[in-house]
């Protein structure tokens, strides 16, 4: 009977731990400019039951973009020079459409999460983002997003 228990507990621990685990990969704190340049914090989150990626900017109204409306992605990352050091920032471009109007949104990474979200873009859309430039060469030849 002891072990029924215990094998019932690791069970219930898991259904109820699953979904968090799942929620880690899913949502990233990120930044996206708006028309002057000026970047603001924001959310970007992959929502499987609603097939959508959503941006929520902290000042500004929510995106969100269909999976199936999503045409293309694209990563890269840029050098942010100042006196003192060379910073890499890194960008995920993603272009849709709403009806006849095609749209882009530009989200700037951090170093940590942005294979983190190339992945996830895989994961949850199917779609691998497009390396533009020398940002293959970070990792060695033929890197991409799994």
């Amino acid at each position: 009977m002891k072990t029924s228990k215990t094998s019932r507990s690791v069970l219930i621990f898991c259904v109820l731990v699953a979904p968090l685990c799942l929620a880690a990969d899913s949502s990233f704190r990120v930044r996206v400019p708006d028309l002057k340049g000026k970047q603001s914090k924001a959310v970007l989150s992959f929502d499987d039951q609603a097939k959508t990626i959503e941006v929520r900017p902290v000042k500004r109204d929510a995106v969100e973009i269909p999976y199936g409306s999503i045409d293309k992605c694209s990563y890269e990352y840029t050098n942010e020079g100042t006196m003192i050091s060379d910073s890499k920032v890194h960008w995920l471009d993603i272009e849709y459409h709403e009806k006849d109007t095609h749209k882009t949104m530009v989200v700037r990474m951090t170093k940590h999460d942005a294979i983190r979200i190339l992945d996830a873009l895989k994961a949850h859309t199917g779609i691998d983002a497009e390396i533009l430039g020398n940002a293959d060469k970070r990792h060695g030849t033929g890197w991409h997003a799994h």
